[in-house]
């Protein structure tokens, strides 16, 4: 039985697995907290972390069904991610695996993305090319073995996740981002205003987001207060088809470059239903076949944690209290004091 506990960012999570089986699963989010903000305040973050771990860790348990005597190892996401809310989950954990003397794992966050697609009902199984798209990372993985990925592409400036927040504000569409431009789009017209789709020329596998973002302030600034208003649906629908189309492109780049029998999606842009439906057609079209994990495991959670440690090796006690989160990079141990 392993308790996995996810604080990255913005949304305290913990879940508890048996194998690849999740028991329970608990997300708690704290949009609310951060909508006047128009996205994430990393303080702010720290301290709802702060406040809400230990409630969801019991949460979780009850779900599950279990006690924390029952649990054999403890893991956590240590990065990438806010630093400050990272260190809410790694203490949490250590704390909990410390006190019973049980073995802490350390997981990657990106790796989180990759491994929701093992777990049940209906696995995934390397090899297969992964798009992960989210709040803070976009990119393409190539994954051939259940303990990490090959990075084959990744965005040279914004997330997708982040244009879609930035761009919800222009707009006024408030916080977050990706399901509020999903909403306005449905009743827009996608081919109402040019946008970029960048990297399109380029035979390379990374994106960029940076320009569209741009082309949205450009288009806002144009209009003016009421023109946006007036033309809201047009202006989301546009910028959605453009980051679904670069999406798309890219993946269809990379399933021509290599020998891939499967494609799936991680991260929260992949609960956009256009992204999805897009993909699915791509699939469909190159003969491969396509996983889509559900929408509660697209977002940041603590069963994909928990399905990523199962191939990653565990610290005994007392090795791991020294053990430090990162920002970004790799994760190394802090000298013990």
């Amino acid at each position: 039985m392993l308790l996995a506990i996810e604080t990255s960012c913005d949304d305290t999570c913990a879940a508890v697995l048996d194998g690849p089986r999740i028991l329970g699963n608990v997300i708690s989010s704290q949009a609310a907290a951060h909508a006047g903000f128009g996205g994430v305040v990393p303080e702010v973050a720290a301290r709802h972390h702060l406040e809400l771990v230990e409630p969801v860790i019991a949460a979780a348990l009850a779900e599950a069904g279990v006690t924390l005597d029952e649990v054999e190892a403890v893991a956590a996401t240590a990065g990438p991610g806010l630093i400050g809310a990272l260190l809410v989950g790694i203490s949490a954990a250590k704390g909990v695996a410390a006190a019973r003397r049980l073995p802490f794992i350390p997981v990657d966050h990106l790796q989180g993305h990759v491994a929701a697609n093992f777990l049940e009902p209906e696995p995934l199984e390397p090899p297969f090319l992964c798009l992960i798209a989210s709040g803070g990372h976009t990119l393409l993985a190539g994954v051939r073995d259940h303990e990490g990925y090959e990075l084959l592409g990744q965005t040279l400036d914004d997330a997708a996740g982040e244009a879609f927040d930035k761009s919800a504000r222009l707009l006024g569409l408030g916080y977050p981002g990706g399901p509020a431009v999903q909403r306005e789009a449905e009743g827009g017209d996608p081919e109402a205003f040019e946008m970029p789709v960048a990297m399109s020329r380029n035979p390379g596998l990374d994106f960029s987001f940076s320009g569209l973002k741009t082309a949205v302030l450009y288009r806002c600034r144009e209009l003016g207060p009421e023109g946006v208003e007036a033309r809201r649906a047009d202006l989301a629908a546009s910028f959605q088809a453009a980051v679904v189309e670069q999406l798309r492109a890219k993946l269809k780049r990379a399933l021509k470059k290599g020998e891939w029998e499967a494609v799936a999606l991680g991260g929260g842009v992949a609960a956009n239903g256009p992204l999805r439906e897009a993909v699915g057609q791509l699939c469909e079209e190159m003969g491969v076949r396509l996983k889509l994990v559900p929408i509660a495991l697209c977002t940041d959670n603590a069963a994909m944690i928990g399905a990523a440690a199962r191939y990653v090796e565990p610290i005994p006690y007392p090795d791991y209290l020294g053990y430090d989160a990162f920002a970004s990079g790799e994760a190394k141990a802090a000298v013990p004091h």
